[in-house]
């Protein structure tokens, strides 16, 4: 029998100690059944205070959806234009040198862990308040995780196209525009469009930071302690997340279908470009109405190009404000709330995971006893995923009281959302020849599950583990925003008392975690590959 190597060891000693850690959390912050039974009165209580739903107004309410819509639509459109330079920079198989790399490497990772809170009160302090900062702040984020997956798939493609643009004399920028970019632009559509989900939630939250919209609405009813209105707000933005994740995961779907038909019809002699065929004619349909939602969304945002070339002179001065970072009195309570904030998200993907692994093992096709199950726990996850972390913080912490117990609640049941999708799709991609091969020997379905689908799919469960943790982290940061505990508190109250020198100060220490974190995982899914 082969002795496991030493890395392979380390491997298991670190998810091994991730999971201790988890579940110690779960003891230090006194998460238990009892805590849970506890909180029923005060559930009941909310429920009875919540209800009936005071929903706005038709018009109203289509004017917040619009805009949040608008919002989150020129945030993602400036994160794909950014991204893309910076994802061929990035990459290895069309960056220029090594250097060059590492530099593009570094600020997406920089990108990514600069809360887009932090961005939009550096952007509120620049061009005031309404729909321009929060643009900039999702948009600048969002190249974090956009112009990394924009990376990792120009990695991908065959370089068989673009060595043969290469061979007829063609330029660098020929290359890149004949040889790189078909091949990669459904993988970029699909990208903008999983991150159009992810912020429309984060609209949400910065919404509770003056961003214009139904989150900016909804953090108005909450201060108020309308409840009725809060909540009608938040299922509001629900049904609006999980209409949009519906509508762009058949979008995606066509873009691949698309992709696998090839294009359009064939050029005949003489011809010097193809015929204008229905699918040819659908997709010039498809992306002049694009072009024209993009444009109504720019005017619905009400964005000022003028606003913004204009206030860039205080840009400078308005980062002063954030520098040197506070290192005083205060330093030794921000490490206490960053080890609190670690607490929480450790244990809300303990707890997260063991649930996304019951619920995305059901939802995948191979796993699942009958469709019926599948497409029922494939809902769940969908649903779950249309829920802000933020909207769930609030009820925990209405329910539980003020603290962590609420974040790390809510953090779990965010969890199932991402790691269940996660969970399913690594299931379904695994080699249907091992299973078969299990199932020919007379086993029976679970004993397939445990034999052949499920060591296939491990390793990148393990690297879903760890993500998730990274985004936990930062998620936790920003729910102490409410009221959920850790360090999140001390960011909203330097803002608002102008201690920017303290916000600072935050953001370092969370970057610092989250580096830590990151490291730890791409050293993983080195090991498990």
């Amino acid at each position: 029998m082969k002795r496991p190597s030493a890395q392979s060891s380390a491997a298991l000693f670190v998810v091994t100690a991730v999971l201790v850690a988890g579940v110690w959390a779960i003891a230090d912050l006194g998460i238990d059944l009892s805590t849970i039974v506890d909180s029923v009165h005060n559930a009941i209580d909310f429920g009875s205070r919540m209800f009936p739903l005071d929903f706005p107004s038709i018009g109203e309410l289509a004017a917040l959806t619009g805009k949040t819509l608008a919002i989150v639509l020129c945030a993602t459109l400036l994160s794909v234009l950014l991204s893309i330079p910076v994802a061929v920079l990035a990459a290895g198989n069309t960056s220029r040198s090594a250097s060059t790399r590492f530099g593009a490497r570094a600020l997406i990772v920089a990108a990514r862990a600069v809360p887009d809170v932090v961005l939009a009160i550096v952007f509120f302090r620049v061009f005031g308040f309404g729909a321009l900062a929060g643009v900039l702040a999702m948009g600048i984020h969002s190249v974090g995780m956009v112009a990394k997956l924009y990376a990792d798939a120009i990695e991908q493609i065959d370089e068989g196209p673009r060595s043969a643009v290469r061979a007829t004399g063609a330029g660098r920028w020929q290359e890149l525009v004949s040889g790189v970019l078909p091949q990669v632009v459904p993988a970029f559509v699909a990208t903008g469009l999983h991150r159009f989900d992810i912020n429309l939630r984060i609209s949400v939250l910065l919404g509770f930071v003056g961003v214009d919209g139904i989150g900016l609405a909804m953090a108005t009813a909450f201060r108020r302690l309308d409840y009725q209105r809060g909540m009608a707000l938040a299922l509001t933005v629900l049904l609006v997340c999980v209409l949009v994740e519906l509508l762009s995961g058949m979008v995606r779907r066509g873009l691949l279908a698309a992709a696998d038909s090839g294009g359009g019809g064939r050029v005949r002699p003489g011809q010097v470009s193809p015929p204008w065929t229905t699918r040819r004619v659908r997709r010039t349909v498809y992306a002049g109405v694009t072009a024209l939602v993009v444009l109504a969304a720019i005017w619905e945002a009400d964005l000022s190009f003028g606003q913004f070339f204009g206030s860039l002179g205080d840009l400078g001065q308005t980062i002063g404000l954030f520098w040197p970072p506070e290192t005083g009195g205060i330093f030794g309570l921000l490490l206490a709330d960053l080890l609190v904030t670690v607490k929480i998200a450790l244990a809300a993907t303990v707890i997260g995971a063991v649930l996304a692994f019951v619920c995305g093992s059901l939802a995948a096709s191979n796993v699942a006893p009958t469709p019926g199950v599948r497409q029922l726990f494939r809902n769940i996850i969908v649903t779950v995923r249309g829920m802000p972390e933020l909207v769930l913080a609030i009820v925990f912490v209405v329910i539980t009281g003020l603290g962590p117990v609420a974040g790390a609640l809510a953090l779990a049941i965010g969890t199932i959302g991402l790691l269940g999708k996660l969970t399913a799709d690594s299931l379904e991609e695994v080699d249907p020849e091992v299973e078969h091969a299990v199932r020919a020997t007379g086993a029976g379905p679970w004993q397939v599950y445990f034999a052949a689908t499920l060591p296939q799919a491990a390793p990148a469960f393990v690297g879903n583990l760890l993500y998730q943790l990274d985004v936990n982290i930062r998620a936790a940061t920003l729910l102490g925003i409410v009221g959920a505990g850790g360090i999140g508190f001390h960011l909203l109250n330097a803002t608002r008392v102008l201690e920017f020198g303290v916000v600072t100060t935050v953001m370092i220490l969370v970057f610092g975690t989250v580096l830590l974190v990151e490291l730890l995982a791409l050293w993983m899914r080195r090991i498990v590959r």
